[in-house]
């Protein structure tokens, strides 16, 4: 593959060098930046404004607070935090103390906490009170010593004998015992995945793996960025790995400010790019989707936003099309997992954007699409496969699972689950995950390629396709779809549009109107959730 990437050429070997090992932990890279913009906004959250200083102070004393209450190197410390300045702070304070961030969905329900608590070992979480009551119901059946509550108002709830985040700070002694970190072994962040296919799996991501990820971003968007200007609209959830590598981290290596927001909320998202004039917005499609069929959307000033990068999830091209179109902003979608911290892929903004592409490979990543059976032979360019990919970002392994870490690291290469194919040129096309292929009468049927006729109907909002047991057929093609506001469609002009659109064999058999889709709090639609409803049906 590496023959057919002639972009690469533009990476010396000195930077490559760099990247895959590099001199600096995320905590010197927070005061390396604070050495040269100390008085510059790192964290904006609604009106209230952080600078670099006060950050770089506030997580040392965050770090204090923890080794005085015992938090050695390598103890893990849970995060059930919406974005917040708390979560910033906890996050590199954390680290500093050379412990391992622990991240928790914060809608993760009982069951799940329960779960990712005593999967990982963790003794301390930092949780936001609305969430305080789920914690302390599983923390009896788990090894949770130190509950620290952040509340973001005056709430007059005593949460004795358990702390608030302003107690536990005030715990610190003012000094930071200094923690040897060894980037390439030290686990900095252990990062669970959905649990799509069984058990949640703690990615082991070391400070390497995230740091490489911060500058191979950045060498991949410098000519995008001002340091020391940069304003970045941070509503995808830094909980995330997409959030917490594009959002937080490369801004903090940037000397940039984060915008926060702890949810997409769209006229609340709208009045903030008004307000606050942010240059760089990552998201996934969903919320671009609900920015583009906003009325007024032009009256917002969304053209102070330069570079959208879009992730999480596959963008619709009429999609894309439409939203740069009213906007004037510029969409470069890429790719990711959160065992590759997450980002592999994106489309350059020095060279040919590819819609319907997730681009090229980030500096010093490799990638070549292999046969699905066997994993071992590359298939020609053209041709669809599983995407196997090898770099510095990609994890350690999956804590406590060698088994499942033998399956998806072997010799180096993590293989994804993705089914894809490459161009001549090296572009990546993700056509599906290998778990969402619909198998019908003998053909293999991928629903992104239905979902993106569906996209371009003109009533069509939202679209998912999953496959539904069929005795005869093995499986039928059934489409979930959700109409713009204020037009009308039925399900058979719907299947007419896509016969005249595609194969017979993918045209669904049924569509399924829907006022919304399941979707996870980054927003990706939960294609899993519809198929388990169906099933149980």
């Amino acid at each position: 593959m590496a023959e057919r990437n002639t972009w690469m050429a533009q990476y010396p070997d000195s930077i490559s060098s760099i990247i895959s090992n590099p001199e600096k932990n995320l905590v010197e890279i927070l005061q390396e930046t604070t050495s040269k913009y100390p008085t510059n906004h790192a964290l904006s959250f609604y009106g209230r404004k952080i600078t670099y200083q006060q950050l770089l102070g506030l997580s040392q004393g965050f770090t204090s607070a923890l080794q005085q209450n015992q938090v050695q190197k390598g103890d893990r410390v849970a995060l059930m935090l919406p974005n917040c300045p708390q979560y910033v702070i906890s996050y590199y304070g954390v680290l500093g103390a050379g412990a391992i961030v622990t991240q928790v969905n914060p809608m993760s329900v009982e069951r799940e906490l329960e779960y990712i608590l005593n999967d990982s070992g963790a003794e301390t979480i930092v949780v936001m009170d609305a969430f305080y009551p789920r914690v302390k119901s599983v923390q009896p059946r788990t090894n949770l010593k130190n509950i620290i509550v952040v509340s973001l108002q005056p709430s007059g709830k005593d949460f004795t004998p358990d702390r608030s985040f302003e107690t536990f700070l005030a715990d610190g002694n003012g000094k930071v015992t200094p923690v040897t970190i060894e980037l390439e072994h030290d686990i900095a962040v252990l990062q669970y995945t959905g649990g799509t296919t069984g058990r949640s799996k703690g990615a082991m991501l070391t400070h390497q793996n995230i740091v490489a990820n911060v500058l191979q971003s950045y060498e991949f968007f410098k000519q995008e960025f001002e340091l020391g200007k940069e304003r970045c609209l941070t509503v995808i959830p830094l909980f995330h790995v997409f959030g917490m590598t594009a959002c937080m981290n490369l801004t903090i290596f940037t000397g940039g400010e984060s915008i926060m927001l702890p949810k997409f909320e769209l006229e609340e998202v709208l009045n903030t790019i008004k307000n606050e004039q942010p240059t760089t917005f990552p998201g996934v499609p969903t919320m671009y989707v609900a920015i583009t069929n906003h009325p007024h959307a032009e009256e917002y000033g969304i053209n102070s936003i330069k570079t959208c990068n879009s992730g999480s999830a596959p963008m619709p091209v009429e999609l894309l099309r439409e939203f740069e179109r009213k906007t004037g902003a510029k969409i470069l979608e890429g790719y990711g997992l959160s065992e590759a911290s997450p980002t592999t892929h994106c489309n350059p903004p020095f060279a040919d954007r590819k819609p319907g592409s997730v681009g090229i490979g980030m500096p010093s990543t490799e990638y070549k699409i292999v046969d699905v059976a066997t994993g071992l032979e590359e298939v020609p360019v053209g041709e669809l496969g599983e995407v196997i990919i090898k770099g510095p970002q990609i994890m350690k392994g999956y804590w406590n699972m060698p088994e499942e870490t033998a399956n998806t690291l072997r010799d180096g290469w993590l293989y994804t689950g993705d089914i894809a194919k490459v161009d001549e040129d090296g572009y990546l096309y993700i056509v599906d995950r290998k778990k969402d292929l619909i198998i019908a009468s003998g053909f293999n049927i991928y629903p992104r390629d239905i979902e993106e006729v569906l996209y371009e109907h003109p009533s069509v909002q939202e679209a998912v396709v999953i496959g539904v047991p069929d005795p005869y057929r093995g499986e039928d093609v059934k489409a979930f779809v959700v109409l713009k506001a204020g037009q009308t469609a039925t399900d058979e002009e719907l299947i007419q549009y896509c016969k005249q659109n595609m194969a017979a064999y993918k045209v669904p058999r049924s569509v399924e109107f829907r006022e919304q889709l399941p979707k996870t709090q980054v927003g990706k639609i939960l294609r899993r959730a519809l198929r388990e409803e169906t099933v149980s049906k």
